[in-house]
């Protein structure tokens, strides 16, 4: 009993100093803030005149300092260790209020420590930090200028993401590094500057904890350009039933266990509501591309459309080259399936737009790769044996963004390689500008087939050899 009082008392006096501690610290900090802003000059000047006193008279240099989001830093670290302090404070009238309760009960050493870890020191370390990477403006003559976009935010997680990180020069015996690099900069898409508050949303998260389940905002960032995203310090949550995966011999044709998706932001909740016979799926990128048994006939079964190619028929032009490749469209990875069945390694891209395409690849024991349609592949030049498409770059998509596309796979597709154009779909009038998109890089025709659609579009099938380019 005695001993149980005492670490009541113990843990009092401690939550006591802690909250003296915090309230000094906020002050300090109050006081500090206000006299590096003061020896600037900043109360002696309007608001439009602070960037041009602390950065000279450069308008271009002024015009990039954000000085209400260099102030709401400020104000979120005070607000952070007030808040901090006021819990505490809390928590110590609770303990005076229910003393006698206090007595008889019995905490263990391990319930206070995660008390200390979880209620103290993890808030406590967050303000830390964020008080740290507070960068006030440089004043002095000199022509430097702040990294571009780091004044744009005020969230503090996302400037200390696009805040250049100079290297250990005490570790390392030259200023650069392997890549010949003072500094390492993270960088973000332009577009997440014009998606400021959904980016700021994504990156409001406790540092160390759960991340919110949120994909779907980070998904929406992505293809509205705000791509690549901004990395995060917070665990990723899994299905809370999450189980083994099928071995790989069951795998690729087998529907997944649905207790291992989380189906929080998805209208169906299982994957027999995906079937392609329910109206409400909440998806409609690929017909039946959750259902194995329609999905085991691509590619693999005569069909009377010359446009319909057969992997083997594919694999018999290049016997024995094609061995990695990248499958760019919408689907489960049947694709990829098909092909490793002839011992040929395929990425698959995938969003998850309406359903889990992602995982439902990977689970069938296949590699997704999580990408957009303006993100440059993250492969290397002339490495790929094999790019197909299907479904994904059909008649809606811009003669000029389609470019930019075409080059990017030419780029990593190696010499002799073949690109596979799988039942492209077009407006018939608009047919012969995509031809001739696909037909500047000069690639060898192996197959090339054009069959009707419906009245006013076309299919379009092509299989192409990259030619060598050697200089």
């Amino acid at each position: 009993m005695g001993r149980t009082c005492l670490r009541k008392c113990r843990l009092g006096r401690i939550l006591g100093w802690l909250q003296i501690a915090l309230g000094g610290l906020v002050v300090i900090v109050s006081i500090s803030t206000l006299s590096r802003f003061y020896s600037a000059g900043i109360f002696f000047y309007h608001n439009e005149e602070i960037c041009r006193h602390l950065y000279g008279t450069s308008k271009a240099v002024s015009d990039r300092i954000d000085v209400a989001a260099l102030t709401a830093r400020v104000d979120e670290v005070l607000n952070k260790m007030e808040a901090l302090q006021d819990k505490l404070e809390s928590k110590v009238q609770q303990m005076e209020k229910n003393r006698a309760e206090l007595h008889k009960s019995n905490i263990t050493k391990l319930e206070f420590k995660k008390f200390l870890e979880d209620e103290v020191i993890r808030p406590f370390y967050g303000a830390h930090i964020a008080l740290r990477q507070i960068r006030l403006p440089r004043i002095d003559n000199s022509t430097a200028m702040e990294d571009p976009l780091i004044n744009t935010f005020a969230v503090e997680e996302i400037r200390k993401y696009i805040t250049p990180k100079e290297n250990r020069v005490e570790k390392m015996k030259t200023k650069t590094n392997i890549y010949g690099m003072e500094k390492v900069y993270n960088t973000i898409g332009h577009a997440c500057a014009a998606m400021k508050n959904e980016l700021e949303a994504y990156m409001n998260y406790d540092v160390g904890s759960y991340c919110n389940d949120d994909w779907n905002l980070g998904q929406r960032l992505m293809i509205h350009g705000c791509d690549p995203l901004p990395r995060r310090r917070c665990l990723a949550k899994a299905s809370k039933l999450y189980t083994r995966p099928y071995p790989i011999n069951e795998s690729l044709w087998r529907i997944p266990d649905g207790r291992n998706v989380r189906w929080s932001n998805y209208q169906c909740k299982n994957f027999e509501c995906l079937s392609i016979k329910n109206p409400k799926r909440g998806y409609s990128t690929c017909a039946g591309c959750f259902e194995m048994e329609k999905e085991k006939q691509k590619w693999s079964t005569n069909t009377s459309l010359p446009i319909d190619f057969l992997i083997g028929e594919v694999l018999s032009i290049k016997p024995g080259e094609m061995r990695i490749g990248l499958d760019f469209g919408v689907g489960t990875g049947t694709f990829a399936a098909r092909m490793r069945e002839h011992n040929v390694t395929i990425v698959s891209t995938a969003l998850n737009i309406g359903a889990p395409f992602s995982e439902t690849i990977a689970l069938r024991g296949l590699i997704p790769l999580y990408a957009t349609l303006n993100q440059r592949l993250p492969f290397f030049d002339n490495t790929m044996d094999l790019i197909h498409t299907a479904g994904f770059l059909d008649g809606w998509i811009d003669l000029q963004l389609l470019d930019f596309v075409l080059f990017d796979w030419d780029r990593v597709l190696r010499p002799g390689g073949l690109l596979w154009i799988d039942r492209f779909f077009c407006k018939r009038v608009d047919l012969d500008d995509y031809m001739y998109m696909l037909l500047q890089f000069r690639y060898r025709k192996h197959r090339w087939a054009i069959a009707p659609k419906s009245k006013d579009e076309v299919f379009l099938s092509a299989l192409l050899e990259k030619p060598p380019r050697s200089r």
